[in-house]
C-alpha cells in the first residue's frame, strides 16, 4: 500500500449525451468534450464562448459604478494640466496597473507620474504622509490602482486637503467605503458589472478603456502578466483578456519585455501563462518584496532596449536575493512551529521573528500552508514600533478574510481576498490574533480539511490518451486559478519500469501499462517515492497530461503529481545478508521473527520493532493491519506464518526469510538412497555411526547429515536400533511407510517450506501470502508422499 499525499476529489460522473452533443457540434475529441461537460459547459454555445474569443466577452467599462464621474474628472484634470499621481502597490498586478494608467495618461497629453509606496518604511496601501506629500506638491487629482478600498482614513484626509480621489481596487471591500470623488471596484455592493473577478491591472484597464474611448490593444501585455501574476479567476472577462494579451507578449516589441525574456533565458515566442506565473510574475514582484517597486514600473515603461537589459539584470539579482531570504526564513520559520506550535495543537499557524524580512513572508506563508497544510500567517517583529507585519495564505474552508474581518479591532491594517491576506498589528496582540483564529478554526474546521485535496477531472484509460486528443487540449488554455490544468487520474496500472532520475536522483521516471497500452511519466521530486513501490503492485496516478517532443518525435506523457497504490504490496528482500543494511533500506516497520535463536542475534539493533514469534497464540496476537511487517526469517511451519496474517490488512511486508543453514541445497535421500543404506545395514550391522559414519558419506559422496537423517527415519520407523552410536537392524519389524517418521514428515515441510517461501519466485511468492491474508490457504496440508 502507498497512501497519496493528498485526498483524490474525483469530479462526478457527467452525461454522456452532453459529451457526445459537444463531439458532434464542435468537432472535438472525447476527453476536450468530457473536461468542458466536467466544467459545468455542458452545451454547445457555453463551450464554444469558453473555446473561442468574442467581443461580447470584453465588457462595456461604464457598468463599472463611478466610471462616468471617473473619466469626466479626469478629463478635466488633462485639459487643464493638473498635475496627476497614479499610486500604486508593489507587487506584479500593481506595477503593470500603474504601467497601464501611466500610460494612458500620458497618451492622453496628461501632466503625471506614479507613486509606489515602501513596503518596510510606509507598508501596504496609502498612508497620509504620502498623500500629504503630493498635496505640497501640487497634485490635484490622485488615482489609486490595485489599492485604496481600505484607505478610509487617508481618502478622509485628501477630502481635507482638497484633492481628488478616484479609487481603482479589486481587494475586497470592507464594511466601510473611503470617502473618494469616485470607486472602481466589480464587487461594490451597488455594481452591475457583470464580472467581478477582475485582477487590480484589469480594474485600471477598464478605466483606461473608457478614457481612450476603444480597447487598448496596446497594453494588454500588462494586464496578462498582472492579471496571471495575482492569481484571479482565469475566466469570463479574464480569460479574454489574458488569452489576447498572451498574443501580444509572444510578438511585443516593448524593450522591458524583451529585457525580461533575455535575463530569463525564456524564449519570446513560447511565452505562456506558466512562463508568466513561474519566471515574469516572480522577478516583477522581487523588486518590491526587498526595496522599491520603481525599477520595475521604469522597466516596463522603458522605450530604451539597452536601459532595459540593465533594469532587467537589477530586478534579475533582487529575485535571486529573494530566494536566498525566502529559504532561510522558511527554514526559521519551520523549525518555529515544530518547536512551539505544533499541528497538534495549532489549526492556524501564527509565527513571527524580528528581522524577518516582510517583503517575503507571503512567500514563506505559502511554503508553511505546503509544509503543513495550515492556514498560516508570517510576521515581521519590530519592536522598536512595536508593530508586527505579515501576510497570510489559507487552505480549503477556512475564509481569511471573512475570519480576520472578526478581529478588526485589533488589525487595524489588513485586506485581501478569502485565501490570502496581509496585515498590520501591534506585537500585544499577535497571541490573541492566534488564539482567536484558532478558535475559529476549531468550530469550522474538520481532520479531514487538513488533507490537501487534489481535484481530479477525469479518470481514464491509458488506451485513451491519445496524441491528437492532447493537442486539443490547448483549447482550454490560458490555466490558472478557476481554470486549472486539467488532472487526470489513471487508476491500478502495471508498472513497466520505474527508477530515479536528476543528478540528486530526486526525480521519477516510470513507463505504465494497461491492455498493452503504454505511457511514459515523469514526477519531479518524487524520486523517493521509489523506495515504496514494489514493481509489481498495481499504482494508480494523478497528473497533468502533455506532449514529449525529443529528437522530431512527439508522444503523450504525464507529469505526476500524487501516486497510490491501494493494495498491500511485497517487497522481496530474500538474498540480503548483512541486518544493518537490511535496515537502512526499510522504512519503520513491526519486524517478525520466528526463531529465538535468531531473534537474539538481531533485538540489540531492533530493541521493541522486534516480535518473537513461536506459538499459535502469539502469531494469533500481533496486530500486523496497516502495519509495515518485516518477516526477518523462515518460520518453522507454514501454520505460525498463515495464523499471523490470516484475514488480517498489513500495508506491506518486507520478505526476507533469512535462515542459518538451508535443507534445500543439502543431499536429499530417495527411495534408493533408504534401499541402498538399508542394504549396507544388513550386511555390515552393528555398524558405528560415530566413528565410521562421515568415511561412509564420503564413499557415498553423500553428507554426514544425509546419514544421520536416514539412521533417524529408520529408528523412528522402528526398523534399526541405535545405541551408543551402534545401529543394528531390528528384525521383528513390521513394513511402515517411511512418511509415518516425524523426522521425515519435517524434513519436506521444510523443503517445502524453503521452495516456497525463499527459492521460489516473486510472484508465487505474492501469491500464496495474498492467500494467506485473504484466509485461503490451508494451515494443515497433506504432506506430499517422496516415496
Amino acid at each position: 500500500m502507498l497512501k497519496p499525499k493528498s485526498r483524490w476529489n474525483v469530479q462526478q460522473h457527467k452525461s454522456e449525451d452532453d459529451v457526445k452533443e459537444l463531439c458532434s457540434e464542435l468537432k472535438i475529441s472525447p476527453l476536450v468534450a468530457s473536461l468542458l461537460v466536467r466544467r459545468g459547459l455542458n452545451t454547445a454555445s457555453l463551450a464554444k464562448n469558453f473555446l473561442y474569443e468574442h467581443e461580447n466577452q470584453c465588457h462595456d467599462p461604464y457598468l463599472l459604478t463611478g466610471m462616468d464621474i471617473a473619466v469626466n474628472r479626469i478629463q478635466q484634470a488633462i485639459e487643464a494640466q493638473e498635475p496627476i499621481l497614479i499610486f500604486g502597490d508593489y507587487d506584479a498586478d500593481g506595477v503593470t496597473s500603474t504601467s497601464v494608467m501611466m500610460l494612458t495618461l500620458k497618451e492622453l497629453g496628461a501632466i503625471v507620474d506614479f507613486y509606489i509606496p515602501n513596503r518596510f518604511t510606509e507598508g501596504y496601501g496609502p498612508n497620509e504622509p504620502a498623500f500629504r506629500h503630493a498635496y505640497e506638491s501640487g497634485v490635484k487629482l490622485i488615482i489609486t490602482v490595485d489599492t485604496g478600498i481600505s484607505a478610509v482614513h487617508e481618502a478622509s484626509v485628501l477630502k481635507y486637503l482638497g484633492v481628488d480621489l478616484i479609487i481603482t481596487d479589486h481587494h475586497e471591500p470592507g464594511p466601510i467605503l473611503p470617502e473618494a470623488l469616485a470607486i472602481i471596484h466589480p464587487k461594490l455592493p451597488d455594481s452591475s458589472y457583470p464580472f467581478k473577478e477582475l485582477a487590480g491591472v484589469g480594474v485600471a484597464f477598464k478605466l483606461s478603456q473608457a478614457l481612450l474611448g476603444k480597447l487598448p490593444e496596446h497594453l494588454l501585455e500588462f494586464v496578462a502578466i498582472g492579471t496571471i501574476a495575482d492569481l484571479v479567476p482565469l475566466v469570463d472577462e479574464n480569460r479574454y483578456l489574458v488569452k489576447r494579451g498572451l498574443k501580444k507578449i509572444r510578438s511585443s516589441s516593448r524593450p522591458g519585455i524583451k529585457g525580461l525574456c533575455k535575463q530569463a533565458g525564456i524564449e519570446q515566442q513560447t511565452i505562456d501563462e506558466e512562463t508568466i506565473g513561474f519566471t515574469i510574475g516572480p522577478r516583477l514582484n522581487a523588486v518590491g518584496r526587498l526595496d522599491s517597486a520603481d525599477p520595475a514600473v521604469h522597466l516596463l515603461l522603458s522605450e530604451d532596449l539597452g536601459e532595459a537589459e540593465m533594469l532587467a539584470e537589477e530586478i534579475d539579482s533582487y529575485n535571486k536575493e529573494r530566494q536566498r531570504i525566502v529559504a532561510s526564513i522558511a527554514d526559521e520559520a519551520i523549525q518555529q512551529v515544530k518547536d512551539f506550535y505544533p499541528i497538534e495543537d495549532n489549526s492556524v499557524i501564527v509565527v513571527g521573528q524580528e528581522g524577518w524580512n516582510a517583503g517575503v513572508v507571503g512567500i514563506v506563508a505559502s511554503r508553511l500552508v505546503e509544509a503543513f497544510y495550515r492556514p498560516t500567517i508570517v510576521l515581521s517583529f519590530d519592536r522598536e514600533k512595536g508593530i508586527a507585519k505579515g501576510s497570510a495564505r489559507s487552505i480549503e474552508g477556512f475564509d481569511l478574510f471573512k475570519n480576520l474581518s472578526t478581529c478588526r479591532e485589533i488589525l487595524p491594517h489588513f485586506g485581501g481576498h478569502p485565501m490570502a491576506a496581509g496585515m498590520t498589528l501591534k506585537l500585544e496582540d499577535v497571541d490573541e490574533l492566534r488564539a482567536r483564529l484558532n478558535e475559529l478554526a476549531a468550530s469550522q474546521l474538520s481532520e479531514e480539511d487538513f488533507v490537501p485535496i487534489t481535484s481530479v477531472d477525469l479518470e481514464m484509460s491509458i488506451k485513451e490518451v491519445q496524441l491528437n486528443a492532447l493537442e486539443e487540449l490547448q483549447l482550454l488554455a490560458p490555466f490558472g486559478t478557476s481554470n486549472k490544468k486539467p488532472k487526470i487520474l489513471l487508476k491500478d496500472t502495471t508498472i513497466s519500469q520505474i527508477k530515479k532520475i536528476g543528478a540528486n536522483q530526486s526525480h521519477l521516471k516510470l513507463t505504465l501499462e494497461h491492455d498493452g497500452a503504454l505511457l511514459d511519466g515523469i514526477g519531479f521530486h518524487l524520486g523517493e517515492k521509489v523506495d515504496h513501490i514494489s514493481p509489481h503492485s498495481k499504482l494508480s496516478v494523478v497528473g497533468e497530461l502533455s506532449i514529449n517532443e525529443w529528437n522530431n518525435i512527439r508522444k503523450p506523457q504525464i507529469f505526476l503529481h500524487d501516486l497510490a497504490i491501494n493494495e498491500w504490496q511485497l517487497f522481496d528482500y530474500r538474498g540480503i545478508k548483512q541486518v544493518g543494511k537490511l535496515k537502512e533500506m526499510i522504512p519503520t516497520s513491526k519486524w517478525v521473527s520466528f526463531n529465538k535463536q535468531t531473534s537474539e542475534k538481531i533485538k540489540l539493533t531492533f530493541s521493541d520493532q522486534l516480535h518473537l514469534i513461536e506459538s499459535v497464540e502469539q502469531a494469533r496476537s500481533i496486530e500486523v493491519d496497516d502495519q509495515y511487517l518485516v518477516l526477518y526469517d523462515l518460520p518453522p511451519s507454514k501454520e505460525l506464518l498463515t495464523t499471523l496474517l490470516n484475514g488480517k490488512k498489513p500495508a506491506r511486508i518486507y520478505a526476507h526469510f533469512y535462515k542459518e543453514a538451508s535443507d534445500f541445497f543439502s543431499t536429499i535421500p530417495t527411495r534408493d538412497h533408504f534401499k541402498w543404506y538399508y542394504a549396507f545395514l544388513s550386511k555390515k550391522a552393528p555398524f558405528d555411526l560415530k566413528k565410521y559414519g562421515d568415511e561412509l558419506a564420503k564413499h557415498r559422496g553423500w553428507s554426514r547429515e544425509t546419514i544421520d537423517f536416514m539412521s533417524q527415519v529408520f529408528f523412528e520407523l522402528d526398523f534399526v536400533k541405535i545405541n551408543n552410536g551402534f545401529i543394528t537392524l531390528n528384525t521383528s519389524s513390521h513394513k511402515r511407510d517411511l512418511t509415518s517418521s516425524k523426522t521425515y514428515q519435517k524434513k519436506q515441510e521444510d523443503l517445502a517450506l524453503e521452495q516456497e517461501l525463499l527459492y521460489s519466485s516473486y510472484q508465487v511468492l505474492h501469491s500464496w501470502l495474498d492467500e494467506c491474508i485473504r484466509g485461503s490457504v490451508e494451515i494443515e496440508e497433506e504432506v506430499e508422499r517422496w516415496i
